[in-house]
C-alpha cells in the first residue's frame, strides 16, 4: 500500500498503515483505540437519534380558544355568577387554571397584540383600538414583529388562524360592511404578508353580527369575503374540526400544528345567538343574578343596562362553553388530543354596567380579570392555582416553554414564564401585574390610566378632565373594589407607585411623568 501523502491522509487511511507497517503492539494499541473510538461513536448516534425521535414524538400541538369580552368570574366552576358552563366546569377539573390572570389593556386590539408579541403597547405599537381613528396614527401590528405564531413556524409548525384578528388598519376605499360605514371604519383584509406565519386563514378583522359573520378565507382577495348563515362559534368550531380531520389539505400531516380560535361572542351584540343557549336562565329570577354590590341600582342607566343584558351575556358564554365542548370531543375522536395542549382565554372582561361602565377598557377587576385555563392530558398539574399573577404579556414565554422552544434572542420579549408552575401545579411567578388602557392615539398626549395589581393590593392612576386621579383597593378585603383608600403617604401605595413607575420607565412610556414623586 501506498503511503498517503501529507495532508491529504485520512484517519482510516493512516490507521491501515501502522497496522501493516507498525509493530504487533501498536496495531493491538491502534485496534483497541478504534473499537472504543467506533463504539463510542456509535452509541452518541444512536442517543442523538433517540433524542431526534423523541424530541419528534413529543412536539406538542396547540389549539388556542380567544373568547371576546368574557369576565375572568363568570365561570360556573368558580362559584361567583350564576352562569351555566357544563362542559368547562368538567374541563376544568382535569385542567391547570390560573384564577388571578388578567389582561394588561382591556380593549380587544391592544390585548391581543401583547398576547401575540409578549411586547407592551408601545413597544408593538397596539397602544389603542385598531381602527380608521386610530389608522393616521400607525396604530396596527407591525408586519416586522415575530410573534409567537412566526417563532411556530420557524420550529416546524403549521398554525391556523380561525376567526376575529382585528390588528390591521381599515384603509380608503374601505371595505363594504356594515361597520365601515359611519364615522369610523372598523373591518380589514389582512393580506398574506401580514398573518404572521399563520399558514391556514379563515378570519375577519372585526365584526358584530355574530348570527351572520364574514370571513375572509386563505386565498380570498380584499373583496372576496362572504357571509354564513350560522353563530360565529358554531361556524369556527365546524372549520376546526375540518382543520383536524385534515380530509380536503387544511394542514399538512407530518407537521405539527398550532390552530387559534379567536371567537368573538360574548362581545357586545349579545342579542345575536342560537336562542337554545337562553333556556338555562328561563326559569333563574333577574334578581338572583343582581347580587354584587358593584352592580348599579335599578334606576342608574347602567343598572338598567346590567339587568337588560346579563341573561342574554351568560346564554353567549353557555354556547361558547358547549362549542368548546365540541371542539375537544373532535380532538379525541382524531387521536389528536393526547399531545395537544388546549388554552381557554379571552381577550379582556366586561363590567356590563358594573362600576357605571358599559363594557371594558377601565381598571376594575371585571374588565382586567379573564379566564385562563390550560389542558394538556397528564402534562399539566390539576388544580386552581391562585398564587401565580400572570397576565397576558406572559403568554408568549409560557407557551414558548410548554412547547419546549427557545426563547427568542432577537426580541425583548417582557412577560415571564409560568410554565413550570402549569406543570407542577405549585410556585409562585410575578409578584405585580401591569395594567393600562384608554390612550388616545396621538402618542404626544399622555392619556388614559395606569395601573398595578399585586396578590392583594390595586393602584390606578386615571388622567381625567379634573387632573390624575387616583385609586387605590385593599382587594382582599374589598374584592369588589367599593372603597377608594387612596393616600399618598401610605407605605402600600408608596411601594406600589415605585413598581408602576419603574414600569412604565422600561415600557417607553411617559405616563411616569405625572406620577406623584415620593422618597
Amino acid at each position: 500500500m501506498a503511503i498517503v501523502p501529507a495532508g491529504k491522509r485520512s484517519w482510516i487511511a493512516l490507521w491501515q498503515w501502522h497496522v501493516i507497517k507498525k509493530p504487533k503492539k501498536h496495531r493491538m494499541f491502534l485496534n483497541r483505540f478504534i473499537s472504543v473510538f467506533m463504539l463510542k461513536a456509535y452509541c452518541l448516534g444512536l442517543i442523538v437519534t433517540l433524542a431526534t425521535v423523541q424530541s419528534a414524538v413529543a412536539q406538542p400541538n396547540v389549539v388556542i380558544v380567544m373568547a371576546d369580552q368574557w369576565r375572568g368570574s363568570a365561570l360556573g366552576y368558580l362559584g361567583k355568577e350564576k352562569v351555566y358552563t357544563p362542559y368547562l366546569d368538567s374541563l376544568a377539573r382535569h385542567s391547570a387554571t390560573i384564577s388571578k390572570f388578567i389582561t394588561n389593556y382591556p380593549v380587544c386590539s391592544p390585548s391581543r397584540a401583547i398576547m401575540l408579541t409578549g411586547q407592551y403597547p408601545f413597544q408593538n405599537q397596539v397602544y389603542g383600538n385598531v381602527n380608521s381613528a386610530t389608522a393616521p396614527f400607525g396604530v396596527e401590528l407591525p408586519k416586522e414583529i415575530a410573534c409567537w405564531s412566526d417563532r411556530l413556524k420557524s420550529a416546524g409548525y403549521y398554525n391556523g388562524y380561525i376567526g376575529k384578528w382585528h390588528l390591521d388598519s381599515p384603509h380608503k376605499p374601505f371595505i363594504n360592511t356594515s361597520n365601515n360605514v359611519g364615522k369610523t371604519a372598523w373591518n380589514e383584509w389582512t393580506p398574506p404578508d401580514r398573518r404572521h406565519g399563520f399558514d391556514y386563514w379563515y378570519a375577519y378583522g372585526t365584526y358584530d353580527v355574530h348570527t351572520k359573520p364574514m370571513y375572509w378565507d386563505k386565498n380570498a382577495s380584499r373583496e372576496g369575503f362572504h357571509y354564513v348563515d350560522q353563530w360565529g362559534p358554531e361556524h369556527e368550531v365546524d372549520k376546526a374540526i375540518s382543520f383536524f380531520e385534515n380530509k380536503n389539505g387544511e394542514r399538512m400531516a407530518d407537521k405539527p400544528f398550532s390552530l387559534m380560535i379567536s371567537m368573538n361572542p360574548p362581545h357586545t351584540g349579545y342579542e345575536y345567538f342560537p336562542k337554545q343557549y337562553l333556556d338555562p336562565y328561563q326559569n333563574i329570577p333577574l334578581d338572583s343574578l343582581i347580587t354584587d354590590p358593584d352592580i348599579p341600582g335599578a334606576e342608574s342607566k347602567m343598572g338598567q343596562a346590567y339587568r337588560r343584558d346579563v341573561k342574554n351575556y351568560y346564554a353567549n358564554i353557555t354556547g361558547v362553553d358547549a362549542q368548546i365542548g365540541r371542539m375537544m370531543q373532535a380532538l379525541e375522536a382524531q387521536g389528536l388530543l393526547e399531545n395537544t395542549i388546549v388554552i381557554i382565554t379571552a381577550d379582556h372582561g366586561n363590567c356590563l354596567g358594573k362600576h357605571e361602565e358599559i363594557t371594558k377598557n377601565n381598571i376594575f377587576e371585571p374588565s382586567l380579570e379573564i379566564p385562563f385555563i390550560v389542558y394538556w392530558k397528564n402534562k399539566v398539574k390539576p388544580g386552581i392555582n391562585d398564587q401565580v399573577m400572570a397576565s397576558m404579556i406572559d403568554f408568549y414565554p409560557t407557551l414558548l416553554d410548554l412547547c419546549g422552544l427557545e426563547q427568542p434572542r432577537d426580541q425583548k420579549i417582557k412577560g415571564n414564564s409560568f410554565a413550570k408552575q402549569l406543570l407542577s401545579g405549585s410556585g409562585a411567578v410575578g409578584g405585580e401585574q401591569f395594567f393600562m388602557g384608554r390612550v388616545l392615539p396621538d402618542k404626544k398626549q399622555v392619556s388614559g390610566f395606569r395601573g398595578v395589581r399585586t396578590a392583594r393590593y390595586k393602584l390606578a392612576y386615571d388622567k381625567t378632565g379634573k387632573g390624575l386621579v387616583a385609586s387605590f383597593f385593599d382587594l382582599q378585603k374589598d374584592p369588589f373594589e367599593l372603597n377608594n383608600l387612596y393616600q399618598p403617604g401610605l407605605p402600600e401605595v408608596k411601594l406600589l407607585e415605585r413598581q408602576l413607575k419603574n414600569w412604565l420607565v422600561q415600557s417607553d412610556d411617559a405616563f411616569y411623568k405625572l406620577l406623584p414623586v415620593n422618597p
